[in-house]
């Protein structure tokens, strides 16, 4: 009857302990799904951030170009403003005088600002009061 007991009572521990092992596994399988999920929001997001940083990349480079195209293009200005600043000042062009009579010149005035003949400054008062 002892003998009886003790493999009832082994096999009641056993069935204990093998409960254990399934809840056990159970719970383990649950957490390996849940890390998972989690791993795949990890995924997507950096496959997301690795998109915004390529994507800063190509307007950098795209910035880079466009400040290197500035710079060829403000490369010579020095240069220019200097040959301007070197010119006659009573020598102006024919543009500049054609401004002059859009803010209001009048003829006496090109005649004296422009070095035009009194019948150039006539024809170009003429010419853009006009337009």
């Amino acid at each position: 009857m002892i003998l009886e007991l003790a493999v009832i009572v082994l096999a009641i521990l056993w069935l204990g302990t093998l409960g254990f092992l399934l809840r056990y596994m159970r719970q383990q399988r649950v957490l390996a799904l849940q890390q998972a999920e989690r791993d795949a929001v990890h995924d997507r997001r950096i496959v997301e951030l690795a998109k915004r940083v390529d994507h800063y990349q190509q307007s950098a480079v795209r910035v880079g170009d466009d400040v290197h195209e500035l710079r060829s293009i403000l490369t010579p200005l020095p240069d220019k403003l200097a040959a301007l600043e070197q010119r006659d000042p009573s020598n102006l062009s024919f543009a500049q005088a054609a401004k002059l009579v859009g803010m209001g010149a009048t003829v006496d005035e090109l005649t004296q600002s422009c070095g035009l003949t009194q019948a150039e400054a006539q024809l170009m008062s003429k010419l853009h009061k006009s337009s």
